[in-house]
């Protein structure tokens, strides 16, 4: 069964589907073709988000942090209180929000807000009210969105699917690209899968540990930041680098 063969799920039943943002991410970091294999063993009723007969979309994301990196060293150190902020571009359809993700024990946290396509490397001031806000809810209270700057673009491919009951997402990534001050990272044979569901297994992650993966700790922002910076910490995703840098 290939992408070609699924169903389709639209983008209003999928951001239906996805309102619950109080969900456990579980990723998988793989070479790309394992990843294909991967989608081709899903179970009946699949689906995938169909945009105008294309399922492959172009993402581009901002990540803001202060000059002492507290975003990446947060959870380079594993501390449970931990945040990104971002600014996520979808090329295709030429909307940008600003997202911020928290993370309290297993829980990821995610709220956003629309943002301005053109300015994808700034937070505006009327903007710092919603991200002050949120980091405070996810017992982030150190941190003004005033002291954070761009620290590194991303960009990549993404396929979306939906899990036959409804109840988790599955993506997937690939051909990703990191920027730093014009300075360019790829890895061309890494894909991420990443299933986004409540506490319990997905369906989906339950054929990836058939198949012999499991979850791993994996941040396009850390992962990139680390292997651009070898001099910071990051023993957390020391055998994501190893591997696939």
């Amino acid at each position: 069964m290939s992408l070609s063969d699924l169903a389709p799920v639209h983008l209003d039943e999928l951001n239906a589907a996805a309102e619950f943002m109080n969900r456990v991410d579980r990723k998988y970091p793989l070479h790309q073709r394992a990843a294909e294999a991967i989608l081709d063993c899903l179970p009946t009723g699949t689906r995938v988000l169909d945009i105008g007969g294309r399922t492959e979309f172009g993402y581009t994301s901002v990540y803001f942090d202060t000059t002492a990196r507290d975003s990446y060293l947060l959870a380079a150190r594993g501390r449970p209180h931990r945040f990104k902020v971002r600014v996520r571009h979808y090329r295709d359809s030429g909307e940008a929000f600003l997202e911020v993700k928290t993370r309290r024990g297993g829980n990821t946290v995610k709220e956003r807000i629309p943002h301005d396509p053109s300015a994808l490397f700034e937070i505006a001031p009327e903007q710092y009210g919603f991200v002050n806000g949120r980091l405070a809810a996810g017992g982030i209270h150190d941190i003004r969105p005033q002291r954070l700057r761009p620290s590194l673009e991303t960009s990549y491919l993404r396929t979306t699917l939906l899990t036959a009951d409804g109840r988790a997402r599955l993506t997937l990534d690939r051909e990703l690209v990191w920027t730093e001050n014009g300075h360019s990272l790829r890895a061309p044979r890494l894909a991420i899968i990443e299933t986004k569901a409540g506490p319990a297994p997905s369906s989906a992650d339950r054929t990836l540990w058939y198949h012999g993966y499991r979850p791993q700790p994996i941040s396009k922002y850390a992962t990139g930041l680390a292997a651009l910076h070898p001099e910071l910490p990051a023993n957390r995703w020391r055998r994501v680098l190893n591997r696939h840098f």
